[in-house]
């Protein structure tokens, strides 16, 4: 068998050495806080000489910045400016905002915009409803897709056996310890999907509710979800109100992104 040619390699490490950049990213995105290149050479997995020379690499181009004479970096501001970039181009997070305002000023509580992240549910924009205190998660927190209500909508374009390989298994425990039952959760999805809702007491809090509907980017695939997060109580005495409201933003922002699902009209108000 012959040797990989010369060239081949060099691209493969390029690659690899691509690879791991982003992997320190996310790590860096999902712990939150800044780390010492050690402690990301552990998280990621990487050797140390690795991790060392990526994060003064990524330094260098501002994708990385000191936060301390420690040597602990955290994401730069350049990402910021190119997620500014990404905004304005994308129709979904731009199109979205004067729902998320609509929802939260009519409803009183805080409105989202949830989408996957990988195999994970994340928070991608939101507006805090009129309330002393705050009851939704934070943006960009990635979560288990089965703790959420927008995990049923997101995946439900998926078979079942599509979803069993999506979904780690360990995303199946819940925050009490107790196990989801997979074929429940399938079940839940196929529902979500004929309704074109979804909504349950969360399972992540004792005391809020979560109303989630699609948002459509064609006739199959739910890209995103508008939702509400409420107390229990408020949720339950105005559970027909919040679900009506919140089905019709979604269906008017999926009409804004392309042509709007035949299933919207096979949905029941009230």
């Amino acid at each position: 068998m012959s040797a990989e040619p010369v060239s081949d390699i060099a691209i493969n490490r390029r690659m690899r050495g691509l690879d791991r950049a982003f992997e320190i990213l996310d790590f860096l995105r999902q712990r939150r806080k800044p780390a010492r290149p050690n402690e990301i050479a552990i998280g990621i997995d990487a050797p140390k000489s690795t991790a060392y020379e990526l994060v003064n690499l990524l330094l260098k181009l501002g994708v990385l910045e000191h936060t301390d004479e420690d040597g602990r970096v955290f994401l730069g501001r350049k990402l910021y400016f190119l997620g500014l970039a990404w905004q304005t181009q994308f129709d979904l997070t731009r199109e979205c905002k004067a729902h998320l305002a609509y929802l939260a000023e009519t409803t009183r509580e805080t409105a989202q915009l949830c989408m996957l992240d990988g195999c994970k549910y994340t928070v991608a924009m939101l507006k805090e409803g009129a309330r002393p205190f705050r009851i939704s998660s934070d943006v960009g927190e990635a979560i288990p897709i089965p703790w959420t209500a927008s995990g049923r909508l997101l995946v439900s374009h998926m078979s079942d056996a599509e979803i069993l390989s999506f979904v780690p298994k360990a995303d199946f425990i819940l925050p009490d310890g107790s196990t989801l039952d997979s074929q429940e959760f399938l079940a839940q999805v196929r529902a979500a999907r004929a309704d074109g809702f979804f909504s349950f007491d969360s399972i992540a809090d004792n005391f809020t509710h979560c109303f989630s509907a699609p948002v459509y980017q064609d006739a199959d695939v739910c890209v995103a979800t508008l939702c509400l997060v409420a107390p229990r109580d408020d949720a339950a005495k105005n559970y027909e109100n919040y679900r009506n409201t919140l089905i019709q933003e979604a269906r008017e922002l999926s009409s804004k992104l392309g042509e709007t699902p035949v299933r919207f009209s096979t949905v029941a108000y009230g």
